[in-house]
């Protein structure tokens, strides 16, 4: 573990590598204000003034996104959202605040969702040289593999096949122009062509849903998935709760928020535990998958959804094209 200081200068010198004369923009929130003032403090000591919004100043969340934010992220250099995840709000905001991010060829934009002081001691602490080397091992491997197998203790075991059409991607810290990534970093990761068998999600879940369901470690979320979709009926859960709303954001939010969007494997190895927090936790050394958006301007996928939901898997081991990749949560590279 190390400090809130050296979690903040590495996310603004190391992986954003804010310069002097730029013009920056941070957004957070009040339940992560502490986050964003530390981050525009350092900012500003480079910089100087940056324009600064706090979520609740535009009204009761959920909020639609507003135009002065919009044309702020225009005219920005370097951009920083830290806030929380709160219902609706990846549709009314986080996707059109994306979309103006990937439209500027100069912007670079760091993405914390649902971050918190812990993350900014751990995840956003650890070693970024090696987590670059990581990735461009794990990457080696899996950029024209035909298909993968997961496969863990609690029963998971499906195969996910992949087309040369579209891309794998490196997130690795290393945030560039035109570029936003999520920190901290560590993945891996592609939009399937298709997906088929049994996933047990026993790590964590994704958006809103970490904010009051933590570790899935003792009930695991099951879900079949047959030619690239979950399958309604298959959804099981001992939290009854919990699988309602899953059942509900899965199949009703949209046409292909059940269609696998997104496969990814975890290189962040100076993580040593799980804690419950899917921004930290998917980029454990493991793997998740996400159902709804494959981030089509990313990895050229031809369909999209205003849904994007991440399940993550503990110590999972990865096979690809009959060679073993990660044996139980450890990787193979020799």
């Amino acid at each position: 573990m190390g400090t809130m200081a050296e979690g903040v200068r590495q996310a603004v010198e190391n992986c954003l590598r804010v310069r002097a004369g730029e013009k920056a923009v941070i957004i957070t929130d009040e339940q992560t204000r502490e986050i964003g003032e530390a981050l525009r403090a350092a900012v500003e000591a480079i910089t100087g003034p940056v324009q600064f919004f706090v979520m609740e100043d535009f009204g009761p969340r959920p909020i639609d996104y507003p135009a002065v934010v919009e044309a702020a992220l225009q005219a920005a250099d370097v951009s920083i959202y830290a806030a929380q995840g709160t219902k609706g709000e990846l549709q009314t905001f986080r996707r059109h605040m994306v979309k103006t991010v990937e439209a500027s060829p100069k912007l670079r934009h760091a993405h914390m969702v649902g971050i918190t002081p812990e993350i900014m001691c751990d995840g956003m602490c650890s070693d970024y040289v090696e987590i670059q080397r990581v990735s461009r091992l794990v990457h080696d491997r899996v950029k024209d593999a035909r298909e993968i197998r997961v496969q863990t203790e609690k029963g998971c075991d499906f195969t996910a096949e992949f087309s040369p059409q579209l891309k794998w991607l490196i997130s690795d810290g290393d945030i560039r122009p035109g570029k936003w990534e999520n920190l901290p970093d560590g993945e891996v990761c592609t939009a399937p062509a298709t997906v088929n068998g049994k996933a047990v999600f026993d790590g964590c879940l994704g958006d809103f849903f970490m904010e009051r369901h933590t570790s899935l470690a003792e009930k695991p979320v099951t879900v079949e998935i047959r030619d690239g979709r979950a399958v309604r009926d298959s959804l099981t859960c001992e939290n009854t709760e919990l699988r309602d709303e899953l059942a509900t954001y899965i199949f009703e939010t949209d046409a292909n928020s059940s269609r696998v969007g997104e496969f990814a494997i975890g290189t962040n190895t100076g993580l040593t535990r799980l804690i419950g927090n899917l921004l930290q936790d998917e980029k454990f050394p493991g793997v998740h998958i996400a159902f709804g958006s494959p981030d089509p301007f990313h990895t050229g996928a031809d369909w999209d959804s205003i849904a994007h939901l991440d399940g993550s898997m503990i110590a999972p081991t990865i096979t690809v094209d009959g060679e073993t990749l990660m044996e139980k949560g450890q990787f193979c590279f020799e």
